[in-house]
């Protein structure tokens, strides 16, 4: 109900640079993360309330990854049950899911 929708994930030089979809509760309607390894390099909103969604990137930016969703995960905004923060986590958990999903079956190849 909540949940993001993956657009696009490429990988160039080491930088994994992925976009969501985010679901219509939220004013934001796209989020691009770029992430190398589990460290957080960028985050840019598409629309939303700029200052909060500009500031909110900024401060995820050299965090990892984990890290990020333990303090954004399960932000409510004004009884949305979902906020661009709690947007944020969910895009990062499937971010960090697919990438144990990579890692796992390149072990298993090996």
């Amino acid at each position: 109900m909540h949940d993001v929708t993956l657009l696009s994930d490429t990988t160039d030089n080491g930088v994994r640079k992925t976009s969501f979809l985010t679901c219509e509760t939220v004013c934001s309607l796209q989020i691009d993360i770029e992430t190398e390894g589990d460290t957080i390099r960028r985050v840019q909103y598409t629309k939303g309330c700029h200052g909060n969604t500009q500031g909110l990137a900024r401060l995820c930016e050299g965090m990892k990854v984990s890290d990020v969703i333990a303090r954004l995960e399960g932000i409510d905004c004004k009884g949305r049950g979902t906020s661009c923060p709690d947007q944020l986590a969910k895009a990062l958990k499937t971010i960090a899911s697919s990438g144990l999903n990579q890692q796992l079956s390149n072990e298993k190849s090996e």
